[in-house]
């Protein structure tokens, strides 16, 4: 018998070095290294935890499994990593504000998730990190927020070096997860049966919402 009452996956998503896989060491390990080695590929994490949003009473108290994609942001990665969108439940999409190019990157990003993903309009937070290095930063917190707002997406500031937000962030999308959730399974009651909720090839598609599958 599995130890977990949810198993959720998440994956990361952004440039090259905009501090993805310090974020997940940050929010796995709570350790951050100093030198910068570029994801190949895709890397994993995996964390235990109960859900205690104060935010969000469905789903309080369950024993959560995540498990924490971390995929390569260099363009010759990108058709290995887009296989990995479908099974992905939930997004944190990063972007570094002393880094215009990346700020700039995050539309093409969700173009790529709203193609290869479970739905059209998949739950995710625009992660603005390492707001650490205020001296050289470069992109706003109106500018971050902002964009946010134009894509419909919590936006959280962090720093994988410090660990501020790290955790607010997982939990901000852990929340919106916990919504579809519900809505789903409040779908299924109404109809007379529960079937869970479905992520992947075979979830359908509502354009113009985000879906509950």
């Amino acid at each position: 018998m599995e130890n977990y009452d949810y198993l959720i996956k998440l994956l990361a998503l952004g440039d090259s070095a905009v501090g993805k896989t310090s974020f997940l060491n940050q929010y796995t390990n709570h350790i951050f290294h100093t030198n910068f080695v570029s994801t190949v590929g895709i890397d994993f994490f995996e964390k235990r935890l109960v859900y205690k949003s104060p935010h969000h009473e469905f789903g309080r108290g369950q024993r959560l499994l995540l498990q924490l994609w971390d995929t390569a942001g260099q363009e010759r990665f990108r058709s290995l990593t887009t296989a990995f969108y479908r099974d992905a439940m939930g997004f944190l999409l990063f972007y570094d504000v002393t880094n215009e190019a990346s700020f700039l990157n995050v539309r093409d990003w969700l173009a790529q998730l709203s193609v290869h993903s479970y739905c059209e309009n998949p739950d995710f937070v625009l992660c603005a990190n390492k707001v650490d290095l205020e001296d050289i930063r470069t992109i706003s917190t109106s500018d971050g927020k902002q964009l946010a707002d134009e894509l419909g997406a919590p936006y959280v500031e962090t720093s994988a070096a410090t660990g501020l937000n790290v955790e607010i962030a997982v939990n901000t999308l852990l929340d919106l997860l916990m919504d579809r959730i519900q809505h789903s399974t409040e779908l299924q009651l109404a109809n007379g049966v529960v079937q869970g909720i479905r992520f992947g090839e075979n979830a359908s598609k509502t354009p113009g919402q985000r879906c509950f599958c």
